[in-house]
């Protein structure tokens, strides 16, 4: 008998879960239990978006851009494995990553405006990078690296790619508490802004 014969991929088991929660008398909660049995793990999420690509690609033409996305991950990629971060995908201008620690998470951020900093330097203004980040930290759904889900998760894309400006480094509550519990490093300050995104109670933009 293959060793492999009742295993199955992340992504299949929750599929068949899935189906099973569908259907008629199904125990959902139940199903529920093994689904964050399976998956469920406690994860710093951080959604990364470029400032101004969607109104520079009208300007400079797509090319141009694809240029800016590849020199982003060139620069960035590097350091998000130096603080052991794992990407999970990218797309378009964003990338999602999970770590295990918030605190390195803001340390990879203070490292890569570091670099685009300098890099920016001998840059055109229609060649620099401009860095917008979210965070999120809590029990998400975690499908094999492959595609995550949760309140945090929600709320790190919403703060990244939807409210950060250039060089803005926005965290729910959930971060802002743990690394204040936890990290030796106290150089971070957290301000509250107005803006709360689904899924979190409070969010904050960090400063270095």
């Amino acid at each position: 008998m293959p060793i492999n014969q009742h295993t199955s991929t992340p992504q299949k088991r929750l599929e068949s879960l899935m189906t099973a929660r569908l259907e008629s008398g199904a125990d959902k909660e139940k199903i529920d239990r093994r689904i964050w049995d399976s998956f469920g793990e406690k994860w710093c999420v951080m959604f990364t978006d470029l400032s101004g690509f969607s109104r520079g690609t009208e300007k400079f033409g797509i090319i141009h851009f694809m240029q800016i996305i590849f020199e982003s991950e060139r620069l960035i990629l590097p350091i998000i494995e130096d603080f052991d971060g794992f990407l999970i995908k990218s797309e378009g201008d964003s990338l999602l990553v999970l770590f295990k620690r918030p605190d390195k998470a803001l340390l990879c951020c203070k490292k890569i405006h570091e670099i685009l900093h300098e890099y920016n330097k001998t840059k055109s203004e229609e060649e620099q990078i401009l860095l917008c980040v979210g965070l999120g930290f809590g029990d998400i759904l975690n499908i094999g690296f492959a595609d995550v889900f949760g309140a945090e998760v929600n709320a790190a894309s919403k703060l990244g790619e939807d409210t950060a400006k250039s060089w803005e480094i926005l965290v729910t509550e959930n971060v802002k508490n743990e690394v204040e519990k936890v990290s030796a490093d106290k150089s971070f300050g957290f301000e509250q802004i107005d803006f709360v995104p689904p899924g979190a109670k409070r969010a904050y933009k960090v400063s270095f």
